[in-house]
């Protein structure tokens, strides 16, 4: 019975802690280059912060498909990426108009509401 509810926990602890996969750099450039607007979070899957950004994140990707791009990478998988947007602390968000130009950098946790009102700014409508 104990080795039922520790799998039980440990399945739903899996599911409650939804994640985007880690982006290419091809991903990142169909999505600066698709007219829309674009959210880049740069974090990494052990830090506290980014993990609770993980389902704020996965839930705007859904509501928000076809109307703004939402991306994860993960810098520690993916230290050049870490580099070519000089992250120096995670998590970093780093918005994009469509027209793919930085327009706003934050470094932090931020809320729904948060990327909502940056995205908003960047041209979202």
């Amino acid at each position: 019975m104990k080795i039922f509810i520790a799998i039980s926990l440990l399945l739903l602890a899996t599911v409650a802690h939804a994640e985007l996969p880690s982006a290419s750099s091809a991903t990142i450039s169909q999505a600066l280059s698709s007219g829309k607007p674009t959210v880049i979070d740069l974090g990494a899957r052990s830090c506290i912060p980014c993990k609770k950004m993980a389902p704020i994140l996965e839930s705007l990707s859904n509501e928000y498909r076809g109307k703004v791009g939402v991306l994860f990478i993960d810098v520690q998988e993916d230290q050049v990426a870490a580099q070519k947007y000089r992250v120096q602390m995670i998590p970093t968000q780093i918005f994009f108009n469509a027209q793919g130009k930085e327009v706003k950098r934050h470094i932090g946790f931020i809320d729904k509401q948060g990327i909502l009102k940056e995205l908003k700014s960047a041209g979202l409508k």
